[in-house]
């Protein structure tokens, strides 16, 4: 049995997504990075309370795509495969920078990065003047530019049901949290600058 092409990418970004994401958690745990912060006066913890890590959610998504491509192929983007590869190496290459220009602005603001650790800082400046969820956004692109080079419809499909669950399980988790520590900066601040774009 060989295994397609577009699987192929699916997986394999899956894998190098995982192991950096991965690199990343253990570089954290090294550090000393750790729990939720303690409980504030209503006794809820100091975190968000996602559903699960954001970049978990995605890995998620693009393994079953790959899994849905290996079962039921939809081979309608088979084709043109320079213009594919190109199509999504600057979708992902925009993702990329999208995510590197939000995570400055946390590590410059001396605040958590994931949503499983206390928010110490109100970032609204830099990119976050133009979108509320820069990581998130740049995460989608990546998304996007692994679907797009793979020529996969399970995957462009699926970024529907992949953002609900980041809108609902995430970020309007991650809205409730903000206005709760943060009041009346963070409820002007979103009144100005859009979810996404």
């Amino acid at each position: 049995m060989t295994i397609s092409e577009t699987v192929l990418i699916l997986a394999g970004g899956t894998a190098v997504l995982a192991i950096l994401f991965g690199i990343r958690l253990a570089m954290r745990a090294v550090a000393g990075g750790g729990a939720a912060g303690p409980a504030d006066g209503s006794g809820a913890p100091d975190v968000a309370g996602v559903i699960a890590l954001p970049p978990l959610i995605f890995l998620g998504f693009l393994a079953a795509a790959a899994v849905l491509e290996a079962v039921v192929p939809l081979p309608v983007l088979a084709a043109q495969t320079l213009a594919r590869y190109l199509a999504g190496a600057a979708l992902a290459a925009c993702g990329f920078v999208i995510i590197g220009m939000g995570t400055r602005r946390f590590v410059a603001a001396g605040t958590n990065i994931p949503p499983s650790l206390p928010t110490t800082a109100l970032v609204v400046d830099g990119i976050y003047g133009r979108t509320r969820n820069p990581l998130y956004l740049g995460a989608t692109l990546v998304y996007l530019g692994l679907s797009v080079a793979a020529g996969s419809l399970w995957a462009i499909g699926l970024v529907v049901p992949l953002l609900w669950v980041i809108n609902i399980g995430v970020i309007a988790r991650e809205e409730r949290y903000l206005e709760r520590k943060f009041g009346d900066a963070y409820r002007d601040y979103k009144a100005r600058v859009r979810r996404w774009v």
